[in-house]
């Protein structure tokens, strides 16, 4: 049975869809089947990020309609699966018929990776139903901390207990001149278990969105490779005095 993890944000702008795409990357290295469930209806983006568009047939819309077979549905994005979200929204999508949905993947994937969209609202409960684990992406500054907090509770209140913080594009020389939050205040306003760090990396601004890779040392895909190993089970420390 896959592992299914919401990545979920309470605002936008924090890099939620390129840690999907890191993430993935990285478990597929590992040797993991990935599926990549993009549920930002009518404002998707995996699929530009992954240089999928063009295959694309159905998606995850059709699925849930049984119009169209679920392994058609899927796309190859280099050697990671993408099922893309619809362009509209509809009655057909509920919380119910989206967990009938995504339990058709369940044998052929180790882990099920669910972009959710920003926000608290709308097709975030979809996203939430399709999931029992959930990552949690924030940057360290007030304002999108108290709105992770949120999206925390949330997914908490929707069931999905199993929830663990991601502080993503951290400045160091920013938290130490004040402008952002250190580590462990973000834990305390966000409420949940710190599982990784991702430093600011503009590697990630520069080749993602053309859909390629990252250098080997980057920041940022080294930070994807470390969360990619936790989920996974391994026993990677967290050095809170490097960040």
């Amino acid at each position: 049975m896959a592992q299914k993890i919401v990545i979920a944000s309470g605002k936008g702008g924090v890099g939620k869809s390129s840690l999907t795409v890191g993430l993935c990357r990285a478990l597929h290295a590992r040797g993991r089947r990935v599926l990549a469930v993009d549920c930002d209806l009518g404002l998707r983006s995996l699929d530009l990020l992954f240089q999928a568009g063009d295959a694309l047939v159905c998606d995850w819309g059709d699925v849930v309609r049984g119009t169209c077979d679920p392994v058609r549905a899927c796309v190859d994005a280099g050697g990671i699966s993408l099922l893309a979200a619809p362009l509209s929204e509809s009655a057909d999508f509920t919380p119910e018929r989206m967990r009938g949905m995504i339990a058709q993947y369940d044998d052929a994937f180790d882990y099920i990776l669910i972009d959710a969209p920003a926000g608290v609202v709308g097709e975030f409960a979809l996203a939430a139903a399709m999931a029992d684990r959930a990552l949690v992406v924030a940057t360290a500054d007030g304002v999108c901390l108290r709105s992770a907090g949120r999206a925390a509770e949330t997914l908490r209140e929707l069931g999905v207990a199993d929830r663990r913080l991601v502080l993503n594009r951290f400045h160091r020389a920013a938290v130490e001149h004040s402008f952002l939050v250190n580590v462990d205040d973000a834990i305390d306003r966000v409420g949940v278990q710190l599982i990784g760090v991702v430093p600011e990396d503009p590697e990630v601004t520069f080749r993602l969105p053309k859909g390629e890779g990252l250098p080997k040392k980057s920041p940022a895909k080294l930070a994807w490779e470390r969360i990619a190993a936790r989920l996974d089970g391994e026993n990677v420390p967290l050095r809170l005095r490097s960040f």
